[in-house]
């Protein structure tokens, strides 16, 4: 039989508007957005359906709406008795919405520690300090050589590797453009400097990863109702006692996407639904194997494609 897993969307898949079709439409989806809004203490709805786009990309803003819009997206996929998926798996930030799919977290838990989470790596590094590159058309051992020849003692490292074409690479922002160069001399197609805040899933996020760990030891975690595959492993994990460790480990980490995909895949994968915004995820699963369904819900427009054909 072939099988399901339902993905849920990291950083950098926000928009204005994102999560209202399904805060108007669906009842579980509005509960979803107003506990949120509970938890934190101030509108993210309204930041996520009407606010400025300046206030949505700052990182302390731009997790908590990306996971509140995904498990609203996901509780509205329940509510209209979508058979549930045989794995779940995120994308960086994307794990704690898979997370709560899986039952494991509680979503207010959640949006409190990714609230967290944004501040922390936010604060971690000075603005201009770090840097992130988009490397396309060069393998992962190229990219890690280059990584490790440009460092000269500072930090630059493959940060998500996203698909056997798509790697982001993370450092002092001086390594990163001296990788960039380097790669481009070796045959890469492009390398695009991207528009983030700070250097994510490199050696720079240390200080935020020792401040995430004491939040994560807090929390309370109880049974998979589904396995996930964890990003800093890529491996099938159905043991809740050790996802404190994964999460923790994921600040610093590189994200194994293409890993984690070629896994489930392996386990008898045959569709993906990306739950949440945008279609990123999408996207980069095609690059990995066009031989998948791949499916995506954040309105009620896509919710009922996918209804349908599930």
């Amino acid at each position: 039989m072939s099988k399901t897993a339902f993905i849920f969307p990291g950083q950098g898949s926000q928009s204005v508007g994102m999560g209202k079709d399904l805060y108007e439409n669906f009842p579980a989806a509005r509960s979803i957005f107003e506990e949120a809004d509970d938890a934190l203490g101030f509108s993210l709805s309204e930041m996520c359906f009407s606010g400025d786009e300046s206030d949505l990309q700052l990182t302390a803003n731009t997790q908590p709406a990306i996971l509140t819009t995904s498990v609203a997206a996901y509780k509205s996929l329940v509510d209209e008795g979508i058979g549930k998926p045989e794995f779940v798996a995120g994308h960086s930030l994307g794990e704690y919405s898979a997370l709560v799919a899986s039952g494991v977290i509680d979503f207010a838990d959640a949006v409190r520690t990714v609230r967290n989470r944004g501040t922390y790596m936010q604060e971690a590094v000075p603005v201009g300090v770090g840097a992130m590159a988009a490397i396309l058309g060069a393998d992962i051992e190229t990219v890690e050589a280059a990584c490790r020849e440009a460092a000269d003692g500072k930090v630059c490292s493959p940060a998500n590797v996203n698909s056997p074409s798509q790697v982001v690479i993370a450092g002092d922002s001086d390594a990163v453009d001296r990788a960039c160069e380097l790669l481009k001399e070796r045959g890469a197609k492009r390398a695009i400097k991207l528009n983030v805040s700070a250097p994510f899933h490199c050696a720079l996020m240390m200080p935020a990863q020792n401040r995430l760990e004491n939040d994560l030891a807090g929390l309370p975690y109880t049974k998979f109702e589904f396995p996930i595959v964890h990003n800093v492993d890529a491996a099938v994990n159905f043991d809740e006692t050790r996802v404190a460790d994964a999460l923790t480990r994921q600040v610093s980490s590189p994200v194994k996407w293409l890993q984690s995909v070629q896994n489930l895949i392996a386990n008898g994968t045959a569709r993906f639904v990306e739950v949440g915004p945008g279609k990123v995820l999408s996207g980069l699963i095609k690059q990995i194997d066009r031989n998948v369904r791949i499916l995506n819900v954040e309105d009620t427009e896509s919710l009922r494609n996918t209804q349908e054909t599930l």
